[in-house]
């Protein structure tokens, strides 16, 4: 699952990346000599490279050519972007981050609202819903070994500004408290940042994401957030 030498963002991204893959019902990742390799399989997100370190780049994504192929990489834009070429599109930044789970009470939501918890083997959805019984609010964590991979948290834009994000938040948190987890990971874009650090989080790494597109042939650009 790991590979030797490993630095403290290697070890964060590696929890990241198993616990991801279990998240999203993926392959299990496979060790590169670089970083990992996770066979996503979807129509543009085929697969995706992990890599720890910035240097290693350029020698990877020499070797890339299929669209549908992505890279993150822990390093900042200044970092990555001189090793791609105009093939590539790179993303909105993002953060590899981490906590210590807390062992808390259930989250109250405000009035109005529930929330539900279901799982799925090593996977658990929290959603908070509204009085008419919709999504208000959702996330997603997914336990492997004694990490756990906060993903897919999300706010329907209707009920933004009413702290359902910290409500999934304190739930996910309880949830991989008591299932064991020694450390929560998560990537965050820019939109999250604000929320996660106000709950403790701890940047470990900046994350830039780029892809291979079909038909790409323009200089390399930021694009709004993505997967």
């Amino acid at each position: 699952m790991t590979r030797p030498g490993q630095s403290r963002t290697d070890r964060v991204l590696a929890e990241w990346v198993w616990a991801w893959a279990l998240s999203r019902g993926t392959p299990d990742p496979v060790v590169e000599p670089d970083g990992y390799r996770i066979d996503v399989g979807l129509p543009g997100h085929r697969v995706r490279y992990l890599l720890p370190d910035p240097d290693a780049v350029g020698p990877r994504a020499a070797g890339l050519t299929e669209p549908g192929t992505w890279l993150k990489v822990c390093g900042p834009v200044e970092r990555v972007r001189p090793a791609l070429d105009s093939r590539w599109t790179i993303r909105a930044p993002e953060y590899l981050m981490s906590v210590e789970p807390a062992t808390t009470p259930p989250a109250a939501p405000p009035d109005s609202y529930t929330v539900e918890s279901h799982r799925t083997g090593d996977v658990y959805d929290v959603v908070v819903r509204a009085a008419d019984g919709g999504h208000a609010a959702k996330g997603r964590l997914a336990v492997r070994g004694r990490a756990a991979a906060v993903d897919m948290v999300e706010t329907d834009p209707a009920h933004r500004r009413r702290g359902l994000g910290s409500v999934v938040m304190a739930e996910l948190s309880r949830i991989a408290s008591t299932g064991g987890a020694a450390r929560a990971v998560l990537v965050a874009t820019e939109e999250g940042l604000a929320l996660y650090r106000k709950l403790g989080w701890t940047v470990e790494s900046p994350i830039t994401a780029a892809h291979l597109a079909a038909g790409a042939r323009h200089e390399a650009v930021i694009a709004p957030p993505g997967r």
